[in-house]
């Protein structure tokens, strides 16, 4: 669209899928970068699993989705055995029926069709004005939507889905102000999160038995040279919030892309699972001379872009909906199996779930639905699949990254999307 955006019309189409996007110096369509025409090439077959197949696989016409058979894997159901606590706004989830697999016959509807719709949670908003000129919106379950100079972005909680699935985590409070949470996973492992005063995310590191630390985060902000601040005020959503959004924008470039399109953007219906693994396991596409930090990553598009991107397109969401049906789950078994083989290589690996939405509604709606979808993913993935939350991050970007450039309601504009991000946050990912 160009120019600015007309003011909204009385008589335009009911809330319902809704329009928003990050700082306008992340505009929704940015100048493609560089890169080679996408290669017309069918996609790779898996390599065989490790147990004898009972049956040989029956073949795919070309242009066809790949089966959804990932390689065998012990099952671990950590996750699956723990009771879940739904989040604010969203009804309980039901047992998982012994035996069943996650679209059996018999379960209960999907969530999105017993309420969890974004209608639900406009009402229970607080609207507040802040120093300079700053609209700041909170939403019951810590979601904090921010305007100001023209620019709108969304401040998610990264520590709910953690707790979600560690309720009985224990917390201690730390002579710095800081509070730190342990979960403990098999084999004596910790998981320890370390929280400021207004819950914003700190740092995040494991802990095996013998005391050895792997960083998963590290959010403490950096000086000119790259040393790392104190952990000390101004991280936080209750003081601060501005400049927060001010340094967490890192200014790049477009990056010089010299795959094939096709990889760097990889279309995970068209994809197999050793496809999506190499996108997954990748390194950046260009030299990076500093790590950053999570904030820096989840609001820096130029940097993300650094990074190959998985597009979720066959994961299909309902107008103005977050969850994700149950006959959909299925389909996440490649990018889970991709995920936890990266896992196990690496513990401290970390991936990101975008959230997006389609061209229709306000822009605050549309950036907390986006970044409802991810978290319904990224709850997937650990629920019904097993991969650690603490290995997840997920954001919302609303209306700004669509796939098909139309104000209409599109279903491939409802979508999310999957990039590793590791060697953005480290600079020993590879050692």
């Amino acid at each position: 669209r160009p120019g600015s955006r007309p003011e909204p019309r009385s008589d335009r189409q009911p809330p319902g899928e809704f329009r928003g996007g990050p700082p306008s110096a992340a505009p929704r369509a940015p100048s493609a970068p560089s890169m080679p025409p996408p290669q017309q090439t069918a996609p790779r077959a898996d390599p065989p699993p490790s147990a004898p197949p009972s049956a040989s696989p029956a073949a795919r016409a070309p242009g066809q989705p790949p089966a959804a058979a990932v390689r065998a894997r012990p099952e671990r159901g950590f996750f699956k055995r723990r009771e879940v606590i739904p989040p604010a706004g969203a009804p309980a989830a039901r047992p998982q029926v012994p035996g069943a697999g996650p679209a059996s016959a018999g379960r209960s509807p999907p969530p999105s069709a017993q309420g969890a719709r974004i209608d639900n949670i406009r009402g229970s908003r607080r609207e507040s004005r802040e120093a300079g000129g700053r609209t700041v919106i909170r939403e019951a379950d810590n979601r904090v939507i921010v305007r100001q100079n023209n620019r709108v972005m969304i401040l998610g909680d990264n520590n709910r889905r953690f707790e979600r699935f560690d309720p009985n985590a224990r917390r201690v409070r730390r002579g710095d102000g800081t509070i730190e949470t342990v979960a403990r996973r098999p084999g004596g492992v910790e998981i320890r999160t370390v929280t400021n005063s207004s819950g914003h995310l700190v740092r995040r590191y494991r802990r095996d038995p013998g005391g050895r630390e792997i960083t998963l985060v590290d959010n403490r902000q950096r000086d000119k040279l790259g040393r790392r601040i104190a952990i000390g005020a101004g991280i936080g959503i209750g003081v601060g919030i501005g400049a927060l959004i001010a340094r967490s924008f890192v200014d790049m470039p477009p990056p010089r892309i010299g795959i094939p399109r096709d990889k760097y953007i990889v279309e995970y219906e068209l994809a197999s699972g050793e496809d999506v693994y190499e996108a997954l396991s990748a390194p950046p596409i260009e030299h990076l001379d500093r790590d950053f930090t999570l904030d820096e990553v989840l609001h820096s598009p130029r940097l993300r872009e650094r990074m190959r991107r998985i597009d979720l397109s066959d994961i299909r969401f309902e107008f103005g909906a977050w969850d994700v049906n149950e006959s959909q789950y299925g389909k996440l078994a490649r990018v889970a199996d991709a995920m936890l083989r990266v896992i196990d290589r690496n513990p401290g690996e970390m991936f990101l779930i975008e959230g997006h939405t389609d061209l229709v509604g306000s822009e605050e709606d549309n950036l907390s639905l986006s970044d409802r979808r991810a978290e319904s993913v990224a709850n997937i993935l650990t629920e019904e699949f097993d991969v650690p939350p603490e290995n997840l991050a997920t954001q919302g970007y609303g209306e700004a990254y669509p796939k098909v450039d139309t104000e209409a309601a599109e279903a491939l504009n409802r979508r999310v999307a999957v990039r590793r991000i590791t060697p953005l946050l480290t600079r020993e990912w590879d050692r």
